[in-house]
């Protein structure tokens, strides 16, 4: 099961399960998904949470 990487900016929030980061943070697992698009990216300005997928063995 692939985990993600949560920063706030520069500042590293949390590491989990989409289902872990969505109950965390009181949102819909394709939320976390959503984080990790870089359309999502382009539109943030260090203000928002962004997420990135750590790769499965």
């Amino acid at each position: 099961m692939a985990e993600y990487a949560v920063y706030k900016g520069d500042q590293f929030i949390d590491l989990g399960t989409a289902d872990y980061l969505a109950d965390k943070f009181g949102v819909l697992r394709k939320t976390i998904w959503y984080w990790t698009a870089q359309a999502y990216w382009k539109k943030n300005k260090g203000n928002s949470l962004v997420a990135i997928r750590i790769e499965d063995d």
